[in-house]
């Protein structure tokens, strides 16, 4: 499978780290950038090419990386049809696959120390959707307001 990366230098020696591990699990990984440090770059210029990666190709799946992987979740989940998710354990990273059929993988190099990161990707990379019918219920409303802006009723 193809893993698109993104970050920002507060992440760069992080995701060349994970870069190789999911080369080691025997995936594909592409990196948007940065490919090398400047203290001054901009998350947006590589995380967006990342997650319009992530959507173009259906069978991928995208991490994006900064100091706390706020911005860069944010960024993530402005590209339509990207549901990015934060991941600050394992459990998260599953939980963001199975239950929200999450693409992209946001981490905070700062929160998370790199032996932890490891377990996130891995995590996430092999957790699938469930498909359970509420979570596609669930999925379908976001989706349905996020094309027309009709608010899904109460139970």
């Amino acid at each position: 499978m193809r893993v698109h990366f993104g970050a920002d230098h507060a992440a760069f020696e992080l995701k060349e780290a994970l870069i190789g591990h999911v080369r080691s699990l025997g995936h594909e990984p592409v990196d948007h950038g940065p490919f090398e440090y400047d203290a001054l770059d901009d998350y947006p210029v590589f995380v967006l090419p990342a997650a319009l990666a992530v959507r173009d190709e259906p069978d991928s799946l995208g991490i994006v990386l900064g100091g706390s992987g706020n911005g860069e979740l944010i960024a993530a989940n402005k590209v339509p049809g990207i549901r990015a998710a934060l991941g600050h354990s394992r459990e998260t990273a599953v939980l963001a696959r199975e239950h929200n059929d999450a693409r992209v993988l946001a981490i905070g190099a700062r929160m998370t120390s790199e032996s932890l990161a490891r377990e996130i990707v891995t995590a996430f990379l092999s957790a699938p959707f469930t498909e359970d019918e509420r979570h596609v219920r669930r999925l379908a409303m976001i989706a349905r307001w996020e094309q027309d802006g009709q608010l899904p009723g109460r139970s």
